[in-house]
């Protein structure tokens, strides 16, 4: 029989069935649609040799008035600079409002044991440190008999491990001590300015900050010695601070006690709560979990962290401007000749934001960026009295005076000011758009445009029950807004518009909304795409993608979407080619630690990796190695029986019909007899596919065939034309 020519609309329809997505593909992973055809996308290449220890979660790149090139990263733990190919630190140190440095001097420390490397560090006042945070120790004097140097410690980064009392923590040191020593010598402690937590959970139920029987921050010591499975007795280096009667938990064991004898806790339970009682050695770390809730039990709102660790990132001119979600505002001036040996701070020499005789930088904001024209710094859900946090109101819009990012005072003769918003309960997220700036809030969206005296900026609602799900949802490009919000999928011409989705119950259906705050939006304008990545229902992590290619939608029924789930292809964080010819991406990996910057005893911090995107066919990793970059797209089930229901019909060949093609592509042959049966391959597939391949025999006989084009090898490119099969009719049941 004569070939018959099959042809596909771009873009994915998951909302229709196998069969009725009549001309549709069904499925994809690592694939783009261009011209109206499928392709596998492009490569990426690692930046650096580096890893990154943390999550990204923004990046912004600038220049300098010298044409030099930067990207600001900002993470849950650290503020870096990528400059060409290397990067550098400038992570704020915790400071007072007025900009003067939190510093803990002839703090002193004890080697706790000669068999781990965990020290005790005691500070001369209330430290304020919770578990992972970062620190800084200099002028180091080591009590003698500990075996180890001050060279371990002095000018090292290290991650709080437990943090026993309110003046002392517990670190790892970098190598093992020799002796034990309980106390002596002297150091500086200078601790980072705490971000947040790498990832975001509801604050009314279950969440991350207690399951499992811990609480962020929560209270913590060591066994002094080695205990059995049943022993109700107890030793601990310091009980401290505990509770009287209460919960410890020791690993995975979870015990109660009814009092405290001197560094013990008596009457012990084990294996409470539905743990096991198990053995433990000398050193183990001992967590007060007396706040614990457990299966069946709701967790208090006020013990749990509800956002993940953010920032705003822009730039005034030359000087980034960076502020931490709900904290403070810091600006790093690249335009000084010693700029990667400076931090950011909030007294940078002529870009102060800190407070002083009455001016200065509100302390608590949810984000900031400078207005494009008119140069003024905008802090969303910000203060009402400029430094006190607790008047920090959350649908509140305030403006320093045009051109001094550190004036705030509203008078006749400046530009400063203020507003709130009423549609919502927090201001969520807000961009720079073409005409106008664009705040969102969790329900609303708001223009702000310049107007001039005596309002300098007017605000007009223009959309409801369109909110942001989380703060880097939203992007803009050639004058058009689109954004991810809880329920859907928008876009703001000057008109806010609901977006067809042809993959929305897919998306929404197992989406984290939880967890908006983690989900990264990013546009690539060489291939005209919008892609969100965001976490699934049982991921604690961006895992999944989905692309609106705003270029090719047009004429196609509930638009060009299509979707993917290849751990490589993940993203937390993303800047379009701009400034650098190419996008920039970060990807995050929860189980490795990152190199950069080098912390001593990092623990559970994971791994980002910066990424040029769009280079090559597969992944170039830090280390020079290569990942094979795997992509697959499923058909809808053809219907081969046509008019004749009963009548089973043979697909005796197909003939390749590939655009491009580097290396190979396998593509397999499904067949199911009915809409509701399971996909069998055909008995020959997969069948290997060249560039010098004329037709495939695939002896496939069924009601109905699908089509699955996939390439799992190095090297490997693929662009998809028509699908040209030859079938015959083969009897009826």
């Amino acid at each position: 029989m004569a070939l018959t020519s099959i042809k596909f609309l771009p873009g994915i329809n998951k909302q229709d069935t196998g069969v009725g997505a009549v001309g549709r593909w069904v499925d994809s992973d690592n694939v783009r649609f261009r011209y109206g055809f499928p392709e596998k996308v492009g490569g990426w290449s690692s930046l650096t040799l580096d890893t990154i220890v943390g999550v990204s979660r923004k990046m912004h790149s600038f220049v300098d008035l010298e044409g030099n090139r930067y990207v600001a990263i900002g993470t849950d733990k650290f503020l870096l600079i990528y400059f060409e190919g290397q990067l550098f630190d400038i992570t704020p140190f915790r400071t007072n409002n007025a900009g003067t440095q939190t510093t803990f001097t002839s703090s002193t420390l004890a080697t706790n044991s000669t068999s781990n490397k965990t020290c005790t560090i005691t500070t001369t006042s209330a430290h304020g440190l919770q578990v992972g945070d970062i620190i800084l120790l200099n002028s180091v004097t080591l009590p003698s008999g500990t075996g180890l140097s001050a060279s371990d410690f002095e000018d090292k980064l290290f991650q709080v491990l437990t943090v026993p009392t309110n003046t002392t923590f517990t670190i790892d040191s970098l190598n093992q001590a020799s002796g034990a020593v309980s106390t002596g010598g002297s150091m500086i402690v200078e601790p980072y300015q705490s971000v947040g937590p790498a990832q975001q959970t509801y604050g009314y139920g279950f969440g991350i900050g207690q399951f499992g029987g811990t609480v962020s921050g929560a209270l913590a010591n060591t066994l002094s010695s080695g205990i059995n499975a049943s022993v109700t007795t107890i030793p601990v280096t310091s009980n401290t601070g505990f509770p009287t009667a209460g919960t410890i938990s020791i690993g995975t064991e979870l015990i109660t006690y009814t009092g405290k004898g001197t560094n013990t806790f008596t009457g012990a339970t084990r294996g409470a709560n539905g743990t096991a009682g198990v053995t433990h050695s000398s050193g183990a770390v001992v967590t007060d979990s007396s706040d614990y809730s457990g299966w069946g039990s709701a967790v208090e709102a006020s013990t749990v962290t509800l956002e993940s660790g953010l920032w705003s990132l822009s730039n005034f001119g030359q000087v980034l401007v960076a502020t931490i979600s709900n904290g403070k505002t810091f600006t790093w001036n690249s335009g000084i000749a010693a700029k990667f040996t400076t931090r950011a701070s909030t007294t940078t020499s002529g870009f102060e934001t800190a407070l002083s005789t009455g001016e200065g930088n509100p302390t608590a904001s949810r984000l900031t960026l400078i207005s494009p024209t008119t140069r003024h710094l905008i802090h969303f859900g910000t203060e009402d009295v400029i430094g006190d946090p607790t008047t920090q109101d959350d649908m509140f819009v305030r403006f320093a005076d045009q051109e001094a990012i550190n004036f705030y005072a509203i008078k006749a003769t400046n530009t400063a000011g203020s507003q709130r918003l009423q549609d919502g309960t927090k201001i969520v997220g807000s961009i720079v758009a073409k005409e106008n700036i664009l705040v969102w809030t969790d329900n609303a969206l708001y223009t702000m445009k310049f107007v001039g005296a005596p309002f300098t900026f007017g605000f007009e609602q223009v959309g409801t029950n369109c909110g942001l799900i989380g703060k880097n949802a939203a992007v803009e490009i050639d004058g058009v807004a689109y954004w991810m919000s809880n329920n859907g999928f928008f876009s703001f011409d000057g008109t806010v518009n609901s977006l067809a989705c042809s993959v929305e119950d897919y998306v929404f259906d197992d989406c984290d909304t939880t967890k908006g705050q983690q989900i990264c939006a990013g546009i690539n304008n060489l291939y005209t795409e919008v892609s969100w990545w965001y976490p699934t229902a049982n991921s604690n992590f961006n895992d999944r993608y989905v692309v609106f290619n705003y270029g090719e939608s047009q004429s196609v029924p509930m638009g060009n979407w299509y979707t993917g789930v290849n751990t490589n292809s993940i993203r937390t964080a993303w800047i379009d080619a701009l400034i650098y010819p190419k996008p920039y991406s970060s990807s995050f990996n929860n189980s490795a630690e990152g190199t950069f910057p080098a912390v001593i005893g990092v623990d559970g911090l994971g791994q980002t990796v910066l990424f040029e995107q769009e280079t090559g066919t597969d992944q170039i990793n830090p280390d020079g190695s290569t990942t094979a970059l795997t992509s697959s797209l499923q058909s809808y089930d053809i219907a081969l029986q046509q008019e004749q229901p009963e009548t089973f019909l043979a697909m005796r060949r197909f003939v390749p019909d590939f655009k491009t093609l580097t290396g190979n592509a396998n593509v397999t042959i499904g067949l199911k007899d009915y809409p509701s049966s399971s996909i069998e391959e055909s008995s020959l597939s997969p069948f290997t596919i060249t560039s010098s391949t004329t037709k495939e025999d695939t002896r496939a006989r069924g009601r109905y065939a699908s089509l699955k084009i996939e390439n799992t090898g190095l090297g490997q490119k693929w662009r998809f034309g028509t699908f040209l099969i030859d079938l015959q009719p083969d009897g009826k049941r």
